[in-house]
């Protein structure tokens, strides 16, 4: 992973919708990706990342909002944990990549950013 710090600063930068859209762009990208064993690194990264993400994002998360990102961080963490043996089986890969997308949108509609840019 890049400078953690550098990611840090930048991240901290931002107000909490921004930070919870960053970590569902990251989620996105966990389903995208990990669908091929050829991107583990990629996954790896982003998988250590996210982790960091929710660190960063929760304490300033309404307390339901904690809850899920916490209980999201602790999956990632085993995720992360186990992941050269998800990488090695495509039925785990898929189970992987189908969670990590809903966690992805579910993540976005907490930030609100989705109502701001497709209002209904």
């Amino acid at each position: 992973m890049k400078n953690i710090e550098e990611i840090k600063t930048r991240y901290l930068k931002d107000g909490l919708p921004v930070r919870l859209g960053g970590l569902s762009a990251d989620l996105a990208r966990i389903a995208s990706f990990s669908t091929s064993p050829e991107n583990w690194k990629v996954v790896d990264s982003l998988l250590e990342e996210s982790k960091f993400f929710i660190e960063w994002a929760a304490p300033e998360a309404p307390l339901e909002q904690k809850a899920f990102l916490v209980e999201l961080q602790i999956q990632l963490a085993y995720w992360h944990r186990i992941w050269v043996e998800i990488c090695a089986d495509s039925k785990e890969r898929e189970k992987l990549s189908q969670q990590a997308s809903l966690w992805s949108k579910k993540v976005l509609e907490m930030s609100g950013l989705a109502k701001e840019y497709f209002p209904p």
